[in-house]
């Protein structure tokens, strides 16, 4: 789920759907309006979930989708090399999820840990495990 926003009311930290995928904004820069046309955000982000840099440029006028984050906590049932299986905190489903390629999290990944998980575009991922 995204909604739309006004390019020019994104900052650097917020987010940005770019190519069908959810980024961070990482670089934001607008141009002032010149003779010729109208000012001009140039905007590069990080995928949430693949880190692929890309980038874009607008004008500031132009409505663009901005993602609905769920943040949720989660129990973690079980993990193997590729998957990890969850349980919501609140609903009690349990479902699967791919396994965090960052190795900091990847090691602390173990039965019974709490961790923080996104739900963004139909699409989940563990962002951090949380502290006992």
């Amino acid at each position: 789920m995204s909604k739309p926003v006004d390019l020019g009311s994104l900052k650097e930290g917020s987010y940005i759907v770019i190519d069908g995928e959810a980024c961070r904004i990482v670089e934001y820069d607008k141009s002032k309006p010149g003779k010729h046309g109208a000012a001009k955000a140039r905007v590069v982000g990080i995928g949430v979930f693949d880190s692929v840099k890309r980038s874009l440029v607008l004008p500031v006028s132009t409505n663009v989708e901005v993602p609905l984050i769920e943040k949720k906590s989660g129990q973690i049932v079980s993990s193997d090399p590729n998957n990890v299986q969850l349980m919501d905190l609140e609903t009690f489903e349990t479902f699967d999820v791919p396994a965090p390629t960052d190795q900091d999290i990847k090691s602390k990944i173990v039965s019974g840990a709490e961790v923080e998980y996104w739900r963004v575009l139909g699409r989940m991922k563990i962002m951090r495990v949380k502290n006992n």
